[in-house]
Order: structure tokens, then C-alpha cells, then sequence
């Protein structure tokens, strides 16, 4: 896309061990827009693990003098291993300790490396209040210790959290376009006319994603809020004593719920619920990364009661193929966005048209109103 432009190094992309799927679809995209020569920009590389739980990752390609991008799914809890004969998920600090081998692995010989984590590590771990880690800013600042340039993230739970390396590159892309898109134009887009939505937040901490969302297709836009009990803790949080609402009315209307995250999905349907009671017409969920902790019966049961319609949710961490297949969940393939990242930040072009989705809302305007 930018040959007149001079590369930082000649591109080279690292898929760790739960990347892969998702990382082909970025090498894909990035080899047709470049019409390259070569097949692919992915480098051969080795994640081993051994018995004991111990593990090391072995570059089978060079990396010397490269702009290289190692993209990393840390949410990935599909990644198996052996461990003393029994079979062990990969969790959140497991891949990240793999990131961190493949820095040690290239050895400083990279022109440039860059870590692109899609789910931000330990994101929700991004503020202190009293005595707790703050693992995320200590994640961060450990990985540009090791020589990291660049850091690219998507829908980060708290953007702030880039305050911890100030001096260092850290990208926070949102895939406010793409979900956009298939809300409004996709094969299993939203009922009715755009004039019928109307965007909810489920608390106040994604009240601006809520109104960005609102303003750039043109809709009224609400807010529940989270009443707790802070006089009890269940599962490390403060549980929920009520979901009041704030905002214009729900009555007739196909109500959006955006969120960067969700997890066990419980606030989601509290909040369906809730809207159905208002008389809302349809409910649909737009998050980021869906993890489905505890399952996803009681969406089957939502789903078959009326009470939602549809999830849509990024392909940019793991979701089981049992998953994908449910006939309320929607995925929105986010490949393209990191491919442009890469292209972009490999010619050292400014990322800043891809934090302005107007002009690009323009296009959609143009088919909506067609």
C-alpha cells in the first residue's frame, strides 16, 4: 500500500502458540494489499513446552534486521500441554511468559520489535486501590525493559493504563467500524431501521464507548447503573443489588449494549432482562472479547425466551468452535484493522486516520441511505 514510502526493516510477523488462526488472516490480508512476492511475512518459530511445565520458544528463521511484530493472544485458554501426565490450559500469564521468550529468542538482533496483544494483558488489573499488584503497568514496563518499541492493543478495559511507558509506543485501536459495519450491513444485521436503535451502556465505565457508538450512527443513547453491595465480596467483586436506568425511553426500540469485555455475561442479561421489562423490541450485544466463564447456557436459555437477540464479538481472541456455531453469536473478523496497523506502522505512517472512524462512517452513510 505504501511502497513509495521506506520501511523501518523488512517485515516479519511471530504467531505464538494460539495466535495462528487468527495471525494467517492478518498475514493474508497484508500480502494481498502489498501484492507481495512472497507468500507470507510469518516467521517459523518453535513454542515448546516440556513436561515439568517449563518451556522455551526457538526462532527456525533469522530475525536480524527485521521490523518485527509478535502477535500474541493471551486469552487463548484453547493452548494444551502436557504437564507431569496431565493436560493443562495455557492461561493469561503462560502466554505472556511465551512473549517474553520470543524477545529473549530474537536477542536484540531485530531492527524493531513490536508486541501486538489484541486483549490487553491483565487489562482489568490496570488500577490500585489498596494493597494489590498492578499487573498491567508492571506487564508493560517490563516488556519495554526487554527492548519493545511498539505495543498495540484493542479496546483496552482503562486507555490510561499507557501512562505506565509514556515514552514508549502504546496504540489502543478500537473496532468501532468494523462492529458498525456489521450491525448495520452485515448478513445478520440489526433489525429495522437505524431510526429504531438505541445504544445502552451497562455501567458508567462504558458510557463514552456507549456515546461514540451513539453519535456516529445518529441514535438516542442510555446508561444502567450498577447498584452493589459493598458490604460483601463474591468472586473477588462487590455483588449487584439492582440495575437502575437512566437515559430516554426503551419502549419499541432495538436496544445495543456495548461493552469492551464480557465475561460470565450476567450483567448483559440482567440488563436484557431488564429492557425486555421496558418493552424494548429486540436486544443485541456488541463486546470486544466475549469469554463466557461460566458457559453459555443461560444464553441459550436467553435467546430461546426472547430475551436476546444476538452478540457480536471480535474474532481478536479465542472463542471454541461450539461457540461460533450458536445461533446468537455473530463474529466480526477484526483482521484487516491489525493488517492496516502492521502496514502502516512498518512505513512509519501516522495511525491517526484509523482513530477517526467519521470518514469512514461517510461510506456507510452513503449505502444506508440507498
Amino acid at each position: 500500500m505504501f511502497s513509495k514510502r521506506e520501511a523501518v526493516g523488512e517485515l516479519g510477523i511471530i504467531l505464538l502458540n494460539g495466535s495462528s488462526e487468527f495471525g494467517s488472516l492478518v498475514d493474508q490480508d497484508l500480502v494481498a494489499m502489498r501484492r507481495a512476492e512472497n507468500k507470507t511475512y510469518v516467521l517459523k518459530v518453535d513454542d515448546i513446552r516440556f513436561s515439568n511445565g517449563e518451556g522455551k520458544v526457538v526462532l527456525k528463521e533469522t530475525a536480524r534486521g527485521k521490523d518485527i511484530y509478535i502477535i500474541a493472544d493471551v486469552g487463548n485458554y484453547g493452548c494444551t500441554y502436557d504437564m507431569f501426565g496431565y493436560e493443562n490450559r495455557m492461561g493469561p500469564d503462560e502466554h505472556f511468559q511465551s512473549i517474553k521468550r520470543t524477545i529473549s529468542a530474537i536477542g536484540g538482533n531485530a531492527r524493531r520489535v513490536n508486541v501486538i496483544m489484541p486483549l490487553l494483558y491483565s487489562g482489568r488489573q490496570h488500577k490500585r486501590k489498596g494493597r494489590e499488584s498492578l499487573d498491567c503497568a508492571v506487564a508493560l514496563q517490563e516488556l519495554v525493559r526487554l527492548g519493545v518499541h511498539n505495543i498495540i492493543t484493542v479496546d483496552a478495559h482503562d486507555p490510561r493504563v499507557e501512562n505506565a511507558i509514556p515514552l514508549y509506543g502504546f496504540e489502543n485501536m478500537y473496532p468501532t467500524f468494523d462492529m458498525l459495519k456489521a450491525i448495520l450491513m452485515g448478513d445478520n444485521k440489526v433489525e429495522g431501521d437505524v431510526s429504531e436503535m438505541m445504544i445502552v451502556s451497562p455501567d458508567t465505565g462504558a458510557m463514552d464507548r456507549a456515546i461514540y457508538y451513539a453519535e456516529a450512527i445518529g441514535v438516542d443513547v442510555g446508561m444502567f447503573y450498577k447498584r452493589r453491595d459493598y458490604s460483601k465480596v463474591v468472586n473477588g467483586k462487590n455483588p449487584i443489588v439492582e440495575h437502575a436506568y437512566l437515559g430516554g425511553p426503551i419502549e419499541n426500540k432495538n436496544i445495543i449494549i456495548v461493552d469492551d469485555m464480557l465475561s460470565s455475561g450476567e450483567s448483559v442479561l440482567d440488563i436484557a432482562i431488564e429492557a425486555k421489562k421496558r418493552k424494548a423490541n429486540n436486544v443485541y450485544c456488541i463486546v470486544s472479547f466475549a469469554f463466557f466463564t461460566e458457559g453459555t447456557a443461560k444464553f441459550d436459555k436467553a435467546y430461546e425466551d426472547g430475551i436476546i437477540k444476538r452478540i457480536y464479538c471480535s474474532n481478536l481472541s479465542y472463542i471454541p468452535e461450539e461457540i461460533k456455531k450458536k445461533e446468537w453469536y455473530e463474529e466480526v473478523d477484526m483482521s484487516y484493522m491489525i493488517s492496516e496497523v502492521i502496514d502502516r506502522l512498518n512505513y512509519d505512517i501516522s495511525l491517526s486516520e484509523m482513530f477517526d472512524v467519521g470518514h469512514r462512517l461517510k461510506e456507510l452513510e452513503k449505502v444506508l441511505k440507498k
